[in-house]
């Protein structure tokens, strides 16, 4: 007669959450590699789950990562065509939840104000004394784009009381060029951004040119150091709610 061993615990089963991005459809191996190196760094403070990565230009990629449950996490600036449309189509027949898109999230200004604290105080430049243009890509397709930035940047001045902020688009008016045409020394240009694709490579400097702009551009809103961190809570926040499966 043999005894049987009793069971083991049960094998852990972590949770997953996929970042998506749109990407660079022209070449899409850079934002992929990108944004996976973010994937890696928001695992680092959620050892519980798996963090995994694919940009809406890689064909098939998201489809390969999807799971059922898993948290969606849009890496873009606000809830606009590629979240509320795009996405939705991509995941259809899958359940999942989706977190509050990377641009909107109610912790970005405060943390974007203690890095732009830190920067000025480096530079030694007075906050009062400095013109700030929020450079955003805006949107001829609908008003998403442009209201996520207005908001963020209407948190932002209320974060740093007496801040020159003003706002330009990329692809509605005021244009960028526009916007920095009146500014002056010293001055910097916060891109409202995820990544550093096109626009944030070619056309936000290019319109600074065009401008006579004299002042800095600092990294985009996706780089900074604790952009991690925020995701993270971001997506045990969404993971933890009692509703909201799609």
């Amino acid at each position: 007669m043999s005894t049987l061993n009793p069971p083991g615990p049960m094998p852990h089963t972590p949770r997953i959450a996929i970042l998506t991005s749109h990407g660079q459809p022209s070449a899409p191996p850079p934002p992929e590699i990108h944004l996976a190196a973010i994937a890696a760094a928001v695992q680092d403070h959620l050892p519980d789950w798996e963090i995994r990565s694919a940009t809406l230009s890689s064909r098939g990629f998201l489809e390969k990562a999807m799971a059922e449950d898993a948290v969606i996490y849009p890496f873009f600036m606000a809830r606009g065509w590629f979240t509320a449309n795009v996405l939705p189509k991509r995941l259809a027949g899958w359940r999942y939840r989706m977190a509050t898109p990377f641009g909107m999230d109610p912790a970005l200004p405060e943390m974007t104000a203690k890095a732009l604290a830190l920067e000025l105080s480096t530079r030694g430049w007075d906050l009062h004394a400095t013109d700030v243009l929020l450079a955003a890509h805006g949107s001829a397709r609908g008003p998403k784009a442009a209201e996520a930035a207005e908001r963020f940047a209407e948190n932002l001045r209320a974060a740093l009381p007496g801040m020159r902020l003003s706002t330009g688009y990329v692809e509605q008016s005021p244009f960028i060029a526009e916007a920095a045409r009146p500014l002056a020394a010293p001055s910097l240009c916060l891109p409202f951004f995820a990544q550093s694709g096109a626009h944030v490579r070619e056309d936000i400097p290019e319109a600074l040119e065009i401008a006579g702009y004299r002042g800095d551009i600092l990294p985009v809103l996706g780089a900074l150091p604790d952009m991690a961190a925020l995701i993270a809570r971001a997506i045990h926040r969404t993971g933890t709610l009692s509703d909201g499966t799609v």
